[in-house]
């Protein structure tokens, strides 16, 4: 990502909606579709600026690698401040590290759009998972979305269910769940995005709102949690998968 998408996101991880939302969502999906027992082995590949730890790590031992520097300096002061231990540097598909170590979640949040082959780093790291393992992705939804957010962030692409699903079987994985998510608020969105390339905005479609509205579109976000695999959304902004061996 460009720099100045690490920093943006370093400062709103802890209180922007859609981060803290989001959090929400991946612990309701990791409660509900991944079988983890005391003392499992987390790994979240690709940890970014560390905003994710806090939550993967109260679900068992964690282990996390970043490839970028920027970022892994900023997670480490995290993981410090966790008692996590060190940020490795590592890079799919072939820099994952941490020896022959298997795990029985792999969490790749919004990572997968960033690298170039996808279905090899989802193969690499299935095969990082115990026999019962799952492997919990989410990807950007959606690809006639396209903006200058995913260039910002350095997106190579955005997924269809029905892409990432063959991404994975190519990848020789089970799909054990998949679905939409951020979708409430999906109409929104879309009204946004064309509102900024007509107008030619210059404010960044990820700015903090207000603090009331962040308190809104939190609400209305991390509600989804509760409907979510019970109600199948037809579209959303973001996609979320299960995946096993």
């Amino acid at each position: 990502m460009d720099r100045s998408a690490y920093a943006s996101m370093s400062a709103q991880e802890a209180d922007h909606w859609w981060f803290v939302a989001r959090r929400m969502i991946i612990d309701e999906l990791i409660r509900s579709h991944v079988p983890l027992k005391d003392g499992a082995r987390v790994l979240e590949a690709g940890c970014g600026t560390g905003g994710n730890l806090a939550l993967l790590a109260g679900h068992g031992t964690l282990d996390a690698f970043e490839y970028d520097g920027e970022a892994r300096g900023l997670a480490q002061a995290q993981a410090d401040a966790l008692g996590i231990g060190t940020i490795a540097a590592g890079a799919l598909p072939d820099g994952i590290g941490f020896g022959d170590t298997r795990y029985d979640m792999i969490a790749l949040l919004d990572v997968l759009e960033h690298v170039d082959e996808d279905a090899a780093s989802l193969s690499a790291l299935g095969g990082r998972l115990n026999d019962d393992g799952r492997l919990l992705v989410t990807v950007p939804a959606a690809p006639w979305l396209w903006s200058e957010h995913d260039e910002l962030h350095h997106h190579k692409r955005r997924y269809t269910r029905a892409g990432f699903c063959a991404v994975a079987e190519q990848a020789g994985l089970t799909v054990q769940a998949a679905g939409y998510f951020n979708s409430l608020l999906f109409p929104v969105a879309v009204v946004q995005r064309i509102a900024h390339q007509v107008l030619k905005s210059k404010t960044a479609l990820d700015a903090r709102p207000s603090p009331m509205v962040n308190g809104l579109l939190q609400s209305i976000f991390a509600a989804e949690r509760h409907v979510l695999g019970k109600v199948p959304f037809p579209v959303g902004l973001s996609l979320y998968a299960v995946l096993s061996r």
